[in-house]
């Protein structure tokens, strides 16, 4: 069974940067597709960003331009760089890896964003 772990989350001041990593317990074969996710209290989850093998690459308008996904195969993890963040990010960061095994879902990560 593959686990992901998220880190990286943390409280920000607005403006601020961060860098949520998500490393799976193990090389996942065939894998197609790679996204964050996040959810704020009393709402339902939202995709941030999700990168896929063939290279395309899409972003939630709210993040585009400040949010960048990218991924190191030899380390069988995957990144989001925040920069400009705002209060309305504030959330729970969660990744996904999607492949033909199986789709699999990190524990989460929280990120506040407050002065």
């Amino acid at each position: 069974q593959v686990q992901l772990v998220e880190s990286g989350g943390g409280l920000v001041q607005p403006g601020g940067s961060l860098r949520l990593s998500c490393a799976a317990s193990r090389s996942i074969s065939r894998t197609y597709s790679m996204g964050w996710y996040r959810q704020a209290p009393g709402k339902e989850r939202e995709l941030v960003a999700q990168s896929f093998s063939g290279g395309n690459t899409e972003y939630a308008d709210s993040v585009k331009g400040r949010f960048t996904i990218s991924g190191d195969n030899a380390k069988n993890t995957m990144y989001l760089q925040m920069n400009s963040l705002k209060p309305e990010d504030t959330a729970t960061y969660y990744c996904k890896m999607g492949s033909f095994s199986g789709t699999y879902w990190g524990q989460g990560t929280q990120v506040n964003v407050a002065s």
